[in-house]
């Protein structure tokens, strides 16, 4: 099976996803999960979200690879933090917590499967929700998940690439909830949680959409990009989602409002195998 990704938004071709059927707030981890814990996740309705949102990539062109759900994984819909695709190479990622450490192994089973190689990066914690590409630059969310370690070794196996650190408060959990690129000169931020110096960097390099306080409650800035300006996002993020069409997206509207409980939305529940 070809792999590749270069950025955030060529068209999508291949992703991988996990049913939430087990998804549950065990020991909150995020904010989010703290706020949620108690009423915890109705999985019938998030596996109906999940399903409607597998059958829009679907009607969208993208192949979807779901992964078999294992009971003790709990938080295993968010598939994008167990690995990422640079270029045309596939990268295992070493999880920060215990409550999801061996998720990984799942994903090397079926890349074994389909003799797809892969590189895993053991030693050093780096989750893919911290990774965002776009062409020969790489930034790399330094958080909770994702240690100055890994960004350097990273950096080393890639020295063709750019690969930038990009430091943010302990708010939130990788750098996708608070950033997200989606074209060479457009991209989504929640502003105040940078280092004033990295955030006047994104600011230089891109056309940024604000997103406002209430919306980075349901995650605004977690859209998923699958290619000819289309964004897949959620209707309660109007603000965002006007802000998108204005600019000539189409958007792309599905509920998920159960699964976001749990602190991820829709990149954080995507793991792009092929972008062309």
């Amino acid at each position: 099976m070809k792999v590749h990704c270069s950025n955030e938004y060529d068209p999508l071709k291949a992703v991988v996803l996990v049913s939430p059927e087990y998804m549950a707030i065990k020991v909150p981890i995020n904010d989010i999960q703290k706020k949620h814990a108690k009423k915890n996740i109705d999985r019938k309705v998030a596996e109906k979200q999940h399903e409607m949102f597998i059958e829009k990539l679907q009607e969208n062109g993208v192949e979807t690879i779901l992964l078999p759900p294992v009971e003790k994984y709990h938080e295993q819909v968010f598939t994008r933090d167990i690995g990422f695709t640079l270029g045309n190479q596939i990268f295992v990622a070493e999880m920060a917590r215990d409550v999801r450490r061996g998720e990984e192994k799942i994903l090397i089973d079926y890349l074994k499967e389909q003799e797809i190689t892969y590189t895993d990066i053991k030693g050093n914690m780096i989750e893919g929700g911290d990774v965002i590409i776009d062409g020969k630059t790489i930034y790399i969310g330094l958080s909770q998940r994702t240690n100055k370690f890994a960004i350097r070794h990273l950096q080393t196996l890639l020295p063709s690439y750019d690969v930038i650190a990009v430091p943010f408060t302990d708010s939130y959990l990788h750098l996708d909830c608070v950033f997200n690129v989606l074209s060479p000169t457009e991209g989504l931020i929640f502003p105040g949680e940078f280092h004033k110096e990295k955030e006047r960097m994104l600011r230089d390099r891109y056309d940024l959409i604000h997103v406002n306080a209430k919306e980075q409650e349901t995650l605004g800035t977690n859209v998923l990009s699958i290619g000819n300006k289309k964004v897949i996002s959620l209707p309660v993020n109007e603000g965002v989602n006007k802000e998108l069409q204005k600019r000539g997206y189409d958007v792309i509207e599905v509920d998920f409002s159960e699964i976001i409980k749990s602190g991820g939305s829709f990149r954080c529940c995507s793991m792009p195998l092929l972008r062309e």
